[in-house]
């Protein structure tokens, strides 16, 4: 194994300290014999040195904070003279590390002390982490004295062979600090030591290169403001060049721009002295100053805002509901509630009643209801017919209050609020404000908008409505705000209190009919590149698209069935397989765009329907897409196998869970009187499930089903296929009322039902059913949970003989 070094050996040297000063193996430093300890040990050297000795040795010790280190190095006297100054100096050199031991005795007035050479050893050849480690090192040496113009020194750093004198080579650097020039001293190994000098230079480039960086773009930016200043006062003498060049007298400033416009405008007059207030601040800030800035983008949305402009609203009732019935088919409440908005505002203005304590007559309406059945659309209607600007607003995921009622004008950015912004944009103080999908509103750590929503959508108040930009008062009054939702339960309860809510519970089969001959059909004719007469659907076509291949409250699928068939057509024609015109019939549907996916029990085969077996029956709920038709299903367990009790499943909500448990409990305690054997359900687990298990359900309206597919599971006797119901169940039998009453009639009608349990009580609210739908439903209200039984039950030879 070949060393660097030889052997250590001990031997007595006199002590000469470095204070805050580190000086490592290798390393030829100047030193000022002024100070009296330098010269001591220099002397001490040159008197204990023998002549066949060679040069005189001293050691070199760091002392850092008054204490000194517990490694030095031996240097070699090699020559005392005069520095460049003219004092006395001497020139040593630092050949090895020696471990400093105890204090010895020698000549002169130096501190003598018992060192040690360290050894230092590296097996030959040199691995290849080591040669790495080399190559390493001296690049990045090199890029660093590249950068300094020491072009000199580059050769020498790359002759260097040895590792322990490359790592010893870094004590020249002058960014390190002397705790880390002490630290490489005290590394004995040499492949350890290079590796802290690697690191230790690696830092040192790093922060170069990011203080290289901002001094860049600090430069960059001053260059800017310079070149910016001077095009500024150059473009200045221009104008005024052109000024003078012209004949004009004075000079114009911007602030007096400003004042002209402010003054020329038609503002309120607290808008105007708020105005006037932002002009003078613009008069004394000063051309560099941000706060100028902000000032002109306030004056100038103060200045774009209509604050005394509005449209002409159409007061011709007839004409506006015409235009109303021409756009959307159905949705009667909503046109009716316009048409007496329309009225009374008519009536208003002809008795001179436009404003009345400051207020004007606009109107909240909340539009709540399934996707696809237009409630987004209905906005641009309504101003249709109104002769108003339309303007939407998108909430939908908006957590920031900031969105509602604007930023603050101390923040840089800052914008007003989507109402102030919705009012610009449409250029009157009179809009249609369509809020869309109010429900989808959030909040998080930067507020809650739905509580920004209460001033804005609250009559009382909304004449009056600050945006924290503008800070300047905003009237509201005048606007017809539509909001629309599909969840009224995620509708903040005091939000949902300042609306007045008018509910669009989908559309029938005849209503969809008309709108997709009417509106849908003619839109994706165009869409599709076909001409009006080049593709027919006659209305048994559109019958059986709308009720077999989508079922859904809304139009949406519908039109998409719509297009996807239209383009079907189009590519065999364009292939050469069909030829236009083509009349596209019920049958044709099939082998256009496939099966049916829709198909009502009412017309599956008698043995595939999910009321053929007892335990099964059919109920009606309302979910976010609308009324749809549920199955609740029974059965008993074999009482060898498990032990009696009731186990739910069908991802179901408390509620709905208590109505099974009140559901079991009725006919523990009065299945005899039915003549049922309840003692099944004492002896034998009951298993309630509901289909469609992976979305949620809750509610109390299952009660009545719940009791009917138990009953059925108990007599043997099937749930009419035919007949579906909806009704709160109690635990003597009564049935209770409902909500949605409506929407579960509608998806009855869809699934192919024809007879429905309603409650008792719920029999006001056939009213808002279509008249349509009535006439072919068989509609039964009860009032208590054994007139279900005899309605829904098959009788008992009908069942035996199913059965057989």
């Amino acid at each position: 194994m070949a060393t660097e070094s030889t052997a250590y050996t001990s031997t007595n040297l006199p002590v000469l300290p470095l204070d805050d000063e580190v000086v490592l193996p290798g390393m030829v430093v100047p030193l000022d014999l002024s100070d009296a300890e330098v010269r001591a040990a220099v002397e001490a050297a040159q008197a204990a040195a023998r002549p066949d000795a060679g040069k005189p040795q001293v050691l070199l010790v760091p002392r850092i904070d008054g204490t000194y280190a517990a490694t030095g190095v031996l240097g070699t006297v090699e020559q005392v003279g005069r520095l460049s100054d003219g004092d006395p100096g001497a020139l040593i050199r630092g050949r090895h590390r020696v471990r400093i031991g105890a204090g010895t005795t020698g000549p002169g007035a130096a501190l003598w002390v018992e060192g040690t050479r360290v050894e230092e050893t590296l097996p030959d050849p040199l691995p290849g982490q080591v040669t790495e480690l080399v190559k390493e090192y001296k690049a990045l040496a090199t890029d660093w004295l590249k950068r300094r113009g020491a072009w000199q020194v580059v050769d020498r750093v790359q002759q260097i062979e040895g590792v322990s004198a490359l790592a010893d080579n870094s004590g020249y650097s002058p960014f390190l600090t002397t705790a880390q020039k002490a630290e490489l001293l005290e590394t004995s190994d040499p492949v350890a030591r290079l590796k802290l000098a690697t690191e230790q230079l690696r830092e040192h480039l790093a922060e170069q290169d990011v203080a290289e960086s901002i001094a860049k773009d600090v430069q960059e930016g001053v260059d800017k403001q310079q070149r910016e200043f001077l095009l500024r006062r150059q473009l200045d003498a221009v104008r005024k060049e052109l000024r003078e060049l012209n004949g004009e007298s004075g000079e114009e400033d911007e602030s007096d721009d400003y004042r002209a416009r402010v003054e020329a405008a038609d503002l309120p007059e607290k808008v105007r002295e708020a105005a006037l207030k932002e002009v003078e601040k613009l008069e004394r800030a000063s051309d560099q100053s941000p706060e100028g800035s902000w000032i002109r983008t306030w004056l100038d949305t103060v200045l774009e805002l209509p604050w005394n402009e509005s449209t002409e609203d159409v007061y011709d009732i007839r004409a506006a509901r015409a235009v109303l019935d021409a756009e959307h088919a159905g949705l009667d409440d909503v046109k009716e509630r316009i048409t007496e908005y329309l009225a009374v505002r008519k009536r208003r203005a002809d008795r001179g009643l436009g404003v009345v304590g400051g207020r004007r007559g606009g109107a909240v309406l909340a539009l709540v209801g399934p996707p696809g059945v237009g409630k987004t659309s209905l906005g641009e209607s309504v101003a249709h017919a109104m002769g108003r600007t339309f303007v939407r607003v998108a909430l939908g995921g908006v957590r920031d209050e900031a969105e509602i009622r604007g930023h603050r004008r101390t923040y840089v950015g800052a914008l007003p609020g989507r109402i102030v912004r919705a009012i610009k944009e449409a250029g009157s103080m009179n809009p249609v404000v369509l809020l869309d999908e109010i429900d989808k509103v959030g909040s998080d750590f930067r507020g809650d908008p739905a509580a920004a929503l209460l001033e804005v959508l609250d009559p009382a108040q909304n004449h009056t409505f600050r945006d924290h930009y503008l800070e300047v008062e905003l009237d509201l009054s005048d606007v017809v705000f539509l909001a629309t939702a599909n969840v009224l339960e995620a509708i903040p309860e005091a939000l949902l209190d300042r609306m007045e809510l008018v509910r669009l519970d989908g559309y029938t089969e005849d209503e969809k009919v008309v709108i997709a001959r009417d509106h849908l059909l003619p839109r994706q004719l165009e869409r599709a590149g076909l001409d009006t007469g080049e593709v027919v659907l006659d209305d048994a076509s559109l019958r059986r698209l709308a009720g077999e291949y989508t079922r859904e409250a809304g139009v949406r699928n519908l039109e998409r069935s719509l297009a996807r068939l239209l383009r079907k057509v189009a590519a065999e024609h364009e292939l050469g397989r069909r030829e236009l015109p083509f009349t596209i019939a019920p049958d044709d549907l099939r082998g256009l765009i496939g099966r049916p996916h829709h198909v009502p029990e009412s017309a599956q085969d008698p043995a595939e329907r999910r009321t053929a077996v007892p335990g099964v029956a059919t109920g009606l709920a309302v979910t976010g897409a609308g009324g749809d038709v549920l199955f609740v299903e029974a059965s008993l367990a074999d009482p060898e196998t498990g032990a009696a009790g009731l186990t739910l499943t069908g991802q179901l909500g408390d509620v709905m869970k208590e109505s099974a448990q009140i559901a079991l409990s009725f006919l523990r305690s009065h299945g005899a009187e039915l003549e049922l054997p309840v003692g099944d359900l004492k002896d034998r687990g009951v298993h309630v499930h509901f289909p469609a298990g992976a979305v949620p359900k809750d509610g109390p309206s299952a009660g009545i089903t719940l009791v009917t597919a138990l009953s059925s599971l108990l007599s043997g006797r099937q749930v009419r296929t035919d007949v579906a119901m909806t009704g709160e169940v109690s635990l003597t039998g009564r049935v209770l009322p409902i909500g949605g009453l409506k929407q579960k009639l509608l998806a009855a009608h869809r699934a192919g039902i024809t007879t429905v349990v309603i409650p008792k009580r719920n029999e006001a609210d056939l009213d808002d059913v279509p008249a349509e739908v009535l006439e072919k439903l068989e509609v039964h209200p009860v009032t208590d949970v054994r007139q279900v039984l005899e309605i829904a039950l098959a009788p008992a030879q009908v069942a035996m003989a199913a059965a057989a």
